[in-house]
């Protein structure tokens, strides 16, 4: 394996202090060691964040808070400009570097550096459009308007999915806004968080920003806990569990503090006998598989008329004899291994699951071994029948199983979507204006993200990502989703020789 983008990214062996941002931190003594579930080899290490540096940290990133908050706007869009021009020379090291170190195709390694190119234009553009709103008083002579406030300090948790497009999302906006940022990066994915500080810190450095604008700590979920319950990070945003998400948001609340979730979905695509089945297959085939289905938006399951169930089925099964499993490095490869044999394990006892309450497996799902599988991490895309109510069916599993569900009419359809406890990302497939309208309505999909004729899974940076129920009902990337790292102050101005009291009140005196 070739991996001289390692070099290219200013990665080591053994990278110490780089998980801070402190130049000569390595007080732990103690290392992350990232293996690739490519082929099971160990990629690098990452000296593991103390509780003393982690102190320096916050306080490193306070003290620039006060002079970042100060520089105008459109002057910190143009740092993340320089940063997007950046990545654009790095987009191939550091797309190859995703795909090794997370295992999605290369082609994905790719499209998620692309995509945080393109959030870097949006918030570019975003620096000069930080809008308030200007409204009447009620009092003569007065003026009244809102305006947005940087927060502060923003801590950002990342899953190991997308290990740099999600950090991007949120830190570029919250960075134009004024804030800074702490990264917890997953402890599975820790060289692409260094890379990406690696890139970000030379743009600092040329334009005298001090490094603390951006910093990234590196642990388990201890070193999370520390942010999490930490009073001087007004603002949490968490990706990854459902189960985490609830711990975040109790802990940040009981502090009184803000908390921006993006956990968990189980992603339907209703298809109805109007679709046209070179859409539903091309959508549904990269929504189960993409990833190795290890992502949040990843199709989970396909509620298919009865009309056309056995034209679907049949397709899929074609289909699925066509994806070709391997190094995701290559780009004649469809699927690419899952992030480690946790995972393998996890998908092998979904599997299990499915058959003992009752579901047919129409492709059969395993753990592939042999030459080019030694990581043991490389597994089957699988199709289930199964009914919407099997207790398997409402949880999210991390992996590549398509669970294939029959209906009667469309309001059963819809019905049986929202029937999950998880409500991210859904899409329908017709060509009926009639069935497209009722699914977008307010009787329709429950889910934050609903589609028309394409999957549930690839979202563009330019709307407002999230999803409600245990999905967390956060929101980030495009659109207002901003003002999520601001706080609205309203202003009134008095400019008149009176002071007239609201509601007509009187107080004289």
């Amino acid at each position: 394996m070739n991996t001289s983008f390692l070099k290219k990214l200013g990665l080591k062996k053994k990278n110490d202090g780089t998980s801070t941002g402190l130049k000569s931190s390595n007080e732990s003594k103690k290392y992350i060691e990232s293996y690739s579930p490519v082929d099971g080899k160990l990629i690098g290490t990452v000296s593991i964040t103390t509780k003393a540096e982690y102190e320096k940290v916050i306080k490193k990133a306070q003290k620039a808070f006060t002079s970042w908050q100060k520089m105008p706007a459109p002057k910190r869009g143009e740092i993340v400009r320089q940063y997007g021009e950046e990545l654009r020379k790095h987009k191939d090291a550091l797309g190859k570097l995703v795909s090794y170190e997370m295992g999605k195709s290369l082609q994905e390694g790719y499209g998620e550096v692309q995509e945080m190119i393109d959030i870097c234009d949006f918030a570019v553009g975003l620096s000069r459009q930080l809008y308030g709103l200007t409204m009447h008083s009620e009092r003569p002579d007065h003026r009244m308007y809102e305006q947005w406030h940087p927060v502060g300090v923003v801590g950002i948790i990342s899953a190991f999915n997308f290990p740099v497009a999600v950090w991007s999302w949120n830190a570029m906006i919250a960075m134009v806004c004024g804030d800074v940022c702490i990264w917890k990066a997953s402890e599975k994915t820790p060289l692409c968080a260094i890379a990406c500080q690696n890139i970000f810190h030379k743009v600092l450095a040329k334009n005298d920003v001090p490094e603390g604008v951006s910093s990234i700590i590196t642990g388990d979920y201890k070193v999370g806990e520390w942010m999490t319950a930490d009073k001087r990070i007004p603002l949490i945003s968490a990706t990854g569990s459902t189960r985490m998400g609830k711990i975040v948001a109790a802990t940040v609340g009981a502090r009184l503090g803000k908390s921006l979730l993006e956990l968990g979905g189980n992603n339907a695509i209703i298809v109805t006998p109007n679709a046209d089945m070179n859409i539903v297959l091309t959508g549904a085939v990269f929504g189960a598989v993409g990833t190795a289905g290890q992502r949040c938006t990843s199709t989970r399951r396909l509620i298919v008329h009865e009309d056309v169930y056995d034209t679907v089925k049949k397709n899929l099964v074609k289909a699925y004899k066509q994806l070709r499993i391997g190094n995701p490095l290559d780009s004649k490869n469809h699927v690419g291994p899952l992030i480690d044999t946790d995972a393998a394990e996890m998908y092998m006892d979904s599997i299990k699951k499915a058959k003992k309450e009752g579901g047919k497996f129409i492709v059969e799902g395993g753990i592939l071994e042999g030459k080019g599988y030694e990581s043991g991490c490389y597994v089957k895309p699988c199709i289930a029948e199964v009914k919407n109510s099997y207790e398997i069916v409402q949880h999210e599993t991390f992996a590549p199983i398509l669970y294939l569900i029959k209906y009667k009419n469309l309001k059963d359809a819809i019905a049986m979507q929202n029937d999950v406890p998880q409500g991210l990302s859904s899409a329908i497939m017709t060509d009926s204006v009639k069935e497209a309208e009722l699914f977008l309505s307010c009787a329709g999909s429950d889910c934050g993200i609903a589609n028309v004729n394409i999957g549930t899974s690839g979202a563009e940076i330019g709307g407002a990502f999230g999803g409600e129920k245990e999905t967390g009902g956060g929101r980030e990337s495009g659109s207002d989703a901003w003002k999520a790292y601001m706080r609205r102050q309203t202003n009134t101005i008095n400019y008149s020789n009176e002071v007239p009291l609201a509601q007509g009140i009187k107080f004289d005196f």
